[in-house]
Parts: C-alpha cells; structure tokens; sequence
C-alpha cells in the first residue's frame, strides 16, 4: 500500500519550492494564489530569503505547507495515496492532500495556526529540547518529576523524543534526563513549547477557526498524531486537529501503525528527507522515496 507523508515545521530551507514554481504553470497558479490569500509574497522569501527570515513561525508553516501541498497536486494521476499522515503542521498538508480541506481553507487554517502559536509563545517563556539514547517511558517518568509544566512532545522515533514546556522546567528536565542516561539533551532554537499545554491559547482560537470550516470525506484515511490511528469522519478528524496543538506527535506510533495496517512504500512529500531518515529508524525495513 501507498503511504504519503508531510513534513512539519524544521523542513524549510531556501529555495524551497522555486523548482516546481518554475517548472509546473499549476504550481505557479497556486503559488500566486497563496501569496494573495497571506497578503504578502510569501514566494519572494521561500525562494530567495535568508535562513532567518524563513524561521519565522507565520512564514515557515505555510511556507512547508504550500511546498507539500503543491507538490502532491502536480503528480497528478501519480498521486494515488491509501494512506496519509502528517507530522504536527503536516497533517494540515496531509488533509489538503486527501481531500478533506480545500487548497484555500487548508492554507488559511495553517496560517491563523502559525500566528496564534506565535501568540501563545509570547505568554511565557517556554521552549522544547531534544532527548536522544533514552527509553519513551524514561522521558516520560523524568519529565513527571519535574516542577512546572514539561511533557514529552514529539516522539520522533525509538531513543528520539522532544520534550516540550515552560523554559525552567524543560533546562531541569535536562540535566535530569542526562542524569537517567540520556547520550544527549538539547534544547532547542524554537520560539516556544509546542504540542504542550503552554499551547492551550492557541488550540483555544484555532479551535474556533477549525470548527467554522468545512471537512469533506477523504480520499484515504489519516493517521492523525494524536491518535496514531487511521481516520475516515471528518467529525473526529476535525475533534484530533483541534487536540493536536496541545498534544504529543506520536510519530513513532502511526509510522508502526501505518506498517500493520500494509504501507509497504513512504512516500515523503514536501521539502527535505526528515521523515523519511525517522521512518528508517522506525523500521529499517521500510521503503521511502521523496516525490
């Protein structure tokens, strides 16, 4: 069975996108499209910006959101998905991808996320580390310990977890979670603690948008990161997206779901090969190809 798989947030680089944009006229249409909908040339950055400028969260999610997105709509009749899945910000791409949001909903969706994120981050300070060489349930039990407010956030794949939460709390959960063993924890240059309950301002205002917005019957299912689960209703599609802002990406789970369920081939679409790497870490007997 055909897997296609979205990046998230972390993927972006410069010149993404610029091929396609050159190379497809349909691509060009809905680039230009995009940078209407935004209000701004979000293409002069994707494709000429510095790496800075490209890192900024109300430019980088649907910057990796339009690279994903419209590379799955110019394979064209190649595009046959059985399943889909995206990482955090991916599953928006995955949603367009399968039918259940249109181009513009989806786009607007990612970008009213990105700005309340940014929202939320401003709050308190707050940031995510990674963890690596260390048991999920370890993470799971050292971050318990912890004063404030720090949860396991991204389970990337075995021995590669990110944490996620108030800045004190994850710099502690740190220097505990080398003290259990870890071989490295990293915090990380992020703008604040996503995938934690420091995002429930965000999930509160995205909520609203979500709800407002129409989900069609997809293609395929989604293995969605709070469930790691396929899922056909739009009405629980739509309930998972809203949880996700404040929950962990269980990464690991749905790639091993996905592999039960008969995915013989991960098809990563969208810029870089991050999730095809953790995919091989999943299963190393795995099969992934970049569109």
């Amino acid at each position: 069975m055909k897997a296609y798989v979205f990046p998230g947030q972390g993927a972006q680089f410069t010149g993404m996108g610029k091929e396609v944009y050159q190379n497809s006229p349909l691509a060009k249409e809905l680039f230009e499209k995009a940078n209407e909908i935004l209000g701004f040339r979000i293409t002069d950055i994707m494709f000429e910006g510095t790496a800075e400028e490209l890192k900024e969260t109300k430019v980088t999610q649907p910057a990796v959101f339009l690279h994903s997105v419209i590379l799955a709509k110019t394979l064209g009749a190649d595009f046959k998905p059985e399943m889909v899945a995206g990482h955090s910000l991916g599953e928006f791409s995955a949603l367009v991808a399968n039918g259940v949001l249109s181009f513009e909903d989806g786009l607007k969706l990612v970008s009213q996320r990105a700005l309340a994120m940014q929202k939320a981050c401003e709050i308190k300070p707050s940031t995510m580390a990674a963890v690596l060489g260390l048991a999920d349930l370890v993470v799971e039990q050292v971050c318990a310990t912890i004063p404030g407010v720090v949860v396991a956030a991204n389970y990337n794949c075995p021995g590669q977890l990110v944490i996620s939460g108030e800045t004190t709390a994850v710099e502690a959960a740190c220097v505990a979670m080398k003290e259990a063993g870890a071989k490295r924890a990293l915090v990380l240059p992020v703008g604040g603690a996503f995938h934690s309950p420091m995002m429930e301002p965000a999930r509160e205002e995205l909520a609203a948008a979500i709800e407002a917005t129409t989900f069609s019957t997809p293609i395929c299912p989604v293995y969605q990161n709070v469930t790691a689960t396929a899922v056909s209703d739009p009405e629980q599609i739509k309930k998972n997206l809203i949880i996700q802002l404040t929950a962990p990406v269980k990464w690991t789970q749905s790639v091993q779901q996905m592999i039960a369920d008969g995915a013989t081939l991960f098809t990563e679409v969208g810029p870089g090969k991050v999730l095809a790497g953790l995919i091989g870490k999943i299963n190393k007997d795995a099969v992934t190809a970049n569109a």
